[in-house]
């Protein structure tokens, strides 16, 4: 999935295609066509009237598995080709935002969807480039960089007692840019107990020169919600808070950066009796990297670094713990574009009590002629248990000190062609896991446990066609099927290893009615392992009229029923309105 990725940017705009460039899945930015591995890439602020916001953008890759418990994104898990959530990897511009607590917090984005200019996704291990976690795959949101003097604000409303609001202000000054901004966005509920209010906050300032550049990016989430049946049978009501900065320095082919992620989360189980059961949770993650690249002959350059993580956690029901680790990587990268590419790379992390897991990667492409292009790739990944697979305990419920990392080996092959108005990409792809962690309960018992399972295999494909049939207009459809196998330990209830998507399908039509009229529909069909296959079909229009731009967006037209956390309903059909103002004016 590559080719026609870079169509999909452009479709809107003509019929042929353009060249997009992607910093995710390879040492350095490279074009999106030269990628190696299944990478794909989609933007965020230019689609954010049509899709809401990021929760809703990510659905359109079959290879995501969006397991949300509230619209807007709430709680919501991300599993990439069949994986846990915790074996996906979340970044922000390159640096870790996956929260030590649990893979239920990932996602608790500290940016609104104003900042981000496009998410990029790679499908399969990246941990030789990333370190740990990314072993289903790497979510990367981009943040978007001024472009010009530049004011919005939106407001809308919609079903259920749906409010959302959002402002934008940035522009640029010499060297410098700043960018501010803030959204917020609730709802009273679709049912009893599902009330949810999301607001995030964001700051990024930058300096351009000719050798580098320096950014700060500063950003703060808040989100209470009704948790009414999310983890057990009850009323239960929560509140998570984020707080992220980070800063990062270039000088030519030298990068240094370091980040700071804090993370409260505050659990009642029976909101009309909060003193019968509380959890009070507060974790912080510090994290350094020093990058350096440099040529070492004719379209050849060699990657290396040395980084350092903390996590710490302070927690009524997990205790106090830390721990702490260190990575050292080298790769060595060989490209002729639109010829061949070669990468070899190694990364070796290592923390206490002893543990250095090691993570290769090899990965190739070749192009048969102008528009065929054969690629290949192999890595080993791993993934640390969290805190709460390790210490977490309730009456039904057991964490185990005593886990052990995952590490799965992951490879791929795939092909794509490129047309002047179609795109075709297809791989095929296998997971291996190693000490897999998961709850499980076994027959007869009453108890969920932390355990390691063995001999896990993952197999599956993915597909996508696009086709541009004239300016303006673009019809995308992906597949992905999957395939899970296990051995040992006997009968078992698992909690989230054995919950994958068997199959997945999206179709999407975008395109213009007239000169100012946007309009969007996708279809989207989940069959999940030993469930009832479901589908829901979306709907939005934009008009873009200048500086006037109302917007109108439907979900779940089709009205279906449907789980995808089992036991907590999500929405039938829902409807939400506004409008966007812009002001802009042109650099001097």
């Amino acid at each position: 999935m590559s080719w026609w990725l870079a169509v999909a940017a452009s479709a809107q705009q003509a019929p042929s295609l353009r060249e997009q460039v992607v910093v995710t899945g390879s040492w350095e930015p490279i074009p999106l066509e030269e990628a190696d591995r299944s990478v794909r890439s989609l933007p965020v602020r230019a689609s954010l009237l049509t899709h809401g916001g990021w929760a809703d953008l990510l659905r359109q890759d079959p290879s995501l598995d969006l397991r949300a418990r509230a619209p807007a994104g709430v709680q919501t898990d991300l599993s990439v080709r069949g994986g846990t959530f915790g074996q996906t990897l979340v970044l922000l511009d390159g640096m870790r935002l996956n929260d030590p607590q649990t893979g239920h917090h990932s996602l608790n984005l500290p940016v609104t969807g104003e900042a981000l200019s496009r998410v990029e996704v790679l499908h399969g291990s990246g941990s030789t480039l990333y370190g740990a976690d990314a072993v289903g795959g790497v979510v990367n949101f981009v943040t978007a960089k001024p472009e010009r003097w530049e004011a919005r604000v939106r407001a809308g409303a919609g079903s259920h007692g749906t409010r959302e609001q959002g402002v934008l202000l940035e522009g640029i000054l010499g060297p410098w840019s700043q960018h501010l901004s803030a959204a917020r966005e609730s709802s009273r509920g679709f049912m009893p107990n599902r009330e949810y209010r999301n607001l995030a906050v964001t700051s990024i300032t930058r300096r351009e020169t000719k050798s580098g550049g320096v950014s700060l990016v500063l950003g703060h989430g808040d989100r209470p919600f009704g948790a009414e049946g999310f983890y057990a049978p009850y009323p239960s009501w929560e509140r998570t808070r984020v707080w992220f900065g980070a800063v990062q320095q270039r000088w030519r082919d030298t990068r240094l950066a370091a980040a700071y992620r804090r993370h409260t989360d505050l659990f009642v189980l029976d909101r009309a009796r909060p003193e019968f059961y509380v959890n009070r949770h507060r974790s912080q993650s510090w994290q350094a990297a020093l990058r350096r690249s440099e040529a070492t002959g004719l379209n050849a350059r060699l990657h290396y670094g040395v980084e350092a993580f903390r996590d710490s956690i302070v927690s009524t029901n997990l205790g106090v713990h830390a721990r702490s680790r260190a990575a050292a990587y080298a790769a060595w990268d060989v490209r002729a574009l639109r010829r061949f590419s070669l990468s070899l790379g190694a990364r070796q992390e290592s923390y206490r009590p002893g543990r250095a897991p090691f993570s290769p990667t090899a990965s190739g492409g070749v192009w048969l002629n102008s528009r065929w292009k054969l690629r290949a790739a192999a890595a080993r990944a791993f993934r640390l248990p969290s805190f709460t697979d390790l210490y977490y305990r309730d009456p039904v419920t057991r964490g185990s000190p005593e886990l052990r990392p995952e590490s799965a080996w992951n490879c791929e092959v795939g092909a794509d062609w490129r047309g002047e108005r179609v795109a075709f990409s297809g791989t095929l792809f296998e997971r291996r896991e190693r000490d897999g962690i998961d709850w499980v309960r076994l027959p007869g018992e009453q108890l969920w446990r932390a355990m390691n399972l063995q001999r896990i295999r993952m197999r599956g494909v993915e597909a996508s066609l696009l086709y541009v049939p004239v300016q303006r207009h673009r019809i995308e459809l992906g597949w992905t099927g999957l395939s899970g196998t296990r051995r040992g330990l006997g009968e078992f209830q698992s909690r989230y290893v054995f919950n994958y998507p068997v199959q997945v399908a999206v179709a999407t039509w975008d395109g213009a009615v007239g000169e100012k009229l946007v309009a969007r529909m996708r279809v989207h069909a989940v069959g999940r392992l030993h469930r009832k296959a479901y589908a829901t079909v979306d709907v939005a229009l934009v008009w873009q009229g200048g500086r006037f731009c109302p917007f109108l967006r439907a979900y779940n037209l089709n009205g279906a029923r449907y789980e995808e956390i089992p036991g907590v309903p999500m929405p039938g059909r829902t409807l939400a309105a506004g409008i966007e103002l812009r002001w802009q004016r042109r650099n001097p």
